[in-house]
């Protein structure tokens, strides 16, 4: 893969970054787990095959404590029983609103999210899930590589 952008994201629109930046910093603090949101940013990473934010997310949610099995599982959510319901309303929040385009927002999945949140939880989850989007977007766009470990290098 080769990068598209002779610089980072950050440095060919800073003032825009910056503000993006605001934006993940304010959904950090909105009130909602910070493992919820790493599972969210997870989640929405796979739809879009984005191996930087997989990458950044996964090593993220570890540092935090998530356990390997529920990391490897969440591809599979729906047929695995190790997420809670309030996980679940925000997992399936997270590809309607990923895939909107196909998905429309279902009702369905509306009321998942209405069960267990807040209408200010409700707003702040999309607004994680809107970001992550858009960071997705950024990084697979202009074909940003992920870290790769030290012991990945040696291999």
């Amino acid at each position: 893969m080769t990068p598209r952008l002779t610089t980072i994201p950050a440095d060919a629109a800073p003032r825009t970054y910056k503000a993006m930046m605001g934006l993940a910093v304010a959904v950090a603090n909105c009130g909602l787990e910070h493992s919820l949101l790493e599972l969210v940013k997870i989640r929405a990473s796979q739809i879009n095959r984005c191996a930087f934010c997989i990458h950044m997310h996964v090593t993220d949610a570890r540092k935090m404590g998530e356990t390997e099995m529920r990391i490897y599982m969440l591809n599979a959510w729906r047929e695995s029983t190790l997420y809670t319901d309030r996980e679940r309303a925000a997992l399936a929040w997270t590809e309607a609103l990923t895939l909107i385009a196909e998905t429309g927002a279902p009702d369905e999945d509306y009321a998942l999210v209405k069960a267990q949140f807040t209408e200010t939880e409700q707003v702040n989850l999309s607004f994680a899930i809107g970001a992550i989007n858009t960071w997705n977007r950024l990084q697979v766009g202009f074909r940003v590589p992920h870290a790769v470990e030290k012991a990945s290098e040696a291999a």
